[in-house]
């Protein structure tokens, strides 16, 4: 009895107590909700109503795209438009190795080396190359690739793998007038001659296209489109016949002579125009796989010489002007050699007593000399620096040296002797033929310039015309038959020229090797054309400028006076009275 009654009493179901309502708990749980839906409403208006800008700027970064539209670079011309330099359209191969892996990776090896090869790269370096930078986005394969490549590389359809619009350079005269019109860098942008100067007037502005794209890249709107502006074209002064035919030349030279280098240049008198600029040995600019330094540099603007006998037509010229001597003045030379100072001056030939004409037509060391020691140093510097020795030439191309021109207080006399032969300063040739011009002028200086000028720049007059005139029948003479220079005459033309030889300048003094030199102007009776020749450093036996360059200087100023039309002149000009080794002197200088 006692046991049913227990289980019966275990059996009975627990009664549960009745819920307990605790209000704080509910307000803090209510209050957390509310403040929770208030910061979200608060931030939501933040961004809505005070910075909107910068979630449209987010949107944007993820959605606007902006494509750059390349412009042409101008085309660089010569006088009579022919082009020397044009751009023409390529494409750059480029990769987004992110996408390449998005789309299963370089699985597919055939196509890969496909590329590869069509790009003349290796394999195994381009496959690292992609492999090394997998978290990149862009990355160029190969720059400026032909039309044809860039249609078989669309044609592999590679994920990742796109092309890129852009331009190359093409110089159609290539290493002829490479040293002048230079070239550019891989991104059109110029490095060398009148492609670096003229930088900014070629480069264009290039247009930009503002789209908007989905998360697949396809367009869905047009923002903005900016025109792009081609660059500027540019036109040279000079003559691509006469570039061409001196380039010919000055080639040859440097295999005849076995020379280390040749240059010409040559300039319109009457305008201060360069109308040839060129120098041997050359390089191709559309070829910059062998590009070699010594072959690059523009000699005529960057190489200093000493000039020789080139310059002692201006000693004999500043004589007349300071009235020192003048045409009928006898000059004794007498044995050839001068003593002067401690060291001795020397003559190639004895010349005896001898006029202006013919101590310039034997290109005699000791008459320039007695002429220098008889008037101040400070005269011949002046007419130097007037005809445009020591400074800039006017035709701005970068890397152009000004040469050495000494200033100093103290002179000896062996110094000022050996300045009126041309040494102890140095001159660059595009200065030595400015100087010239200035004579074909009838001395009027004036900058020269490698831009095709419509108006001639003024000039300044720094010699007296009559006494330029007499200097210049003085120059005639030398390419006589009897002169220094004769094997630089023209057949048909009168051509006033003075040959020069300076050892080239070595450490501590003078090497054993010599720069042939030839300047002068053609017609006489009415100068259209200063020249300069100078074959540096030729081997053999023969190395004067008379034997070396004059030749070249004939050919060069005979075939230019043809192609410019120049009517002959021969016979036109009075001759000039020659005094040699008679008379009294009238100035014994």
């Amino acid at each position: 009895m006692n046991i049913f009654k227990r289980t019966k009493t275990t059996n009975q179901r627990r009664v549960k107590a009745p819920p307990v309502f605790i209000p704080w708990r509910f307000n803090l749980i209510c209050g957390c909700v509310i403040l929770a839906l208030g910061l979200l409403i608060g931030r939501a208006a933040y961004i809505q109503v005070l910075e909107p800008g910068k979630l449209i700027q987010e949107g944007d970064l993820r959605s606007l795209r902006v494509k750059a539209l390349p412009s042409a670079r101008g085309i660089i011309s010569d006088r009579n438009g022919e082009q020397l330099a044009v751009s023409v359209p390529v494409q750059a191969v480029w990769a987004d190795p992110v996408q390449i892996y998005k789309h299963g990776g370089m699985v597919e090896q055939a196509r890969w080396h496909a590329l590869a090869d069509v790009l003349g790269l290796d394999r195994q370096k381009l496959v690292k190359r992609i492999e090394k930078n997998q978290k990149r986005r862009f990355i160029y394969l190969a720059r400026q690739v032909s039309p044809a490549m860039a249609a078989y590389v669309s044609k592999l359809k590679l994920a990742g793998v796109g092309l890129k619009d852009e331009s190359r350079r093409f110089y159609p005269a290539g290493e002829v007038s490479a040293h002048l019109i230079g070239m550019t860098g891989i991104d059109s942008h110029g490095l060398e001659g009148v492609e670096r100067t003229y930088d900014g007037w070629l480069t264009g502005e290039p247009g930009r296209k503002t789209v908007r794209k989905d998360r697949y890249g396809r367009v869905v709107e047009n923002i903005s489109l900016k025109q792009r502006e081609p660059g500027k074209p540019l036109e040279l002064s000079i003559d691509q016949r006469l570039q061409a035919m001196a380039y010919r030349a000055v080639k040859q030279a440097v295999v005849d002579y076995r020379a280390t280098s040749a240059s010409v240049v040559m300039v319109d008198v009457r305008t201060g125009e360069v109308l040839a600029m060129v120098n041997a040995p050359s390089y191709n600019p559309n070829n910059r796989d062998s590009l070699q330094s010594f072959r690059m540099r523009n000699r005529v603007i960057t190489d200093a010489m000493e000039p020789g006998s080139t310059i002692k037509p201006f000693v004999v010229l500043t004589a007349l002007e300071n009235g020192v001597a003048d045409e009928n003045t006898i000059i004794d030379t007498g044995n050839g050699i001068m003593q002067v100072g401690g060291s001795r001056v020397r003559d190639v030939s004895k010349v005896g007593k001898a006029n202006l004409a013919r101590i310039l037509q034997k290109s005699s060391n000791i008459g320039v000399s007695k002429l220098s020691l008889a008037m101040p140093v400070e005269a011949l510097l002046g007419m130097y620096s007037s005809v445009g020795m020591g400074d800039p030439s006017g035709i701005n191309l970068i890397g152009e040296s000004q040469g050495f021109f000494p200033d100093r207080r103290r002179w000896s006399d062996f110094e000022r002797a050996t300045l009126a032969f041309g040494y102890g300063i140095s001159v660059t040739p595009i200065q030595l033929v400015r100087a010239y011009a200035t004579l074909g002028a009838l001395g009027v200086s004036r900058p020269l310039s490698i831009l095709k000028t419509d108006d001639v720049i003024p000039g300044r007059q720094v010699v007296s015309v009559e006494n330029t005139r007499k200097l210049l029948k003085m120059l005639e003479m030398v390419t006589g038959k009897e002169g220094s220079a004769k094997r630089a005459a023209v057949p048909g033309y009168r051509v006033g020229a003075k040959t020069g030889t300076a050892k080239v300048a070595a450490a501590g003094g003078y090497s054993d090797e010599y720069i042939a030199m030839t300047a002068g102007l053609a017609p006489i009776s009415n100068p259209r054309i200063a020249m300069v020749v100078v074959v540096n450093e030729p081997q053999g036996d023969q190395y004067y400028g008379g034997a070396i360059a004059a030749p070249i200087f004939a050919d060069v100023m005979g075939s230019a006076l043809q192609i410019l039309n120049v009517p002959p002149d021969a016979g036109s000009g009075e001759k000039l009275n020659v005094v040699h080794n008679r008379g009294t002197s009238n100035a014994d200088t």
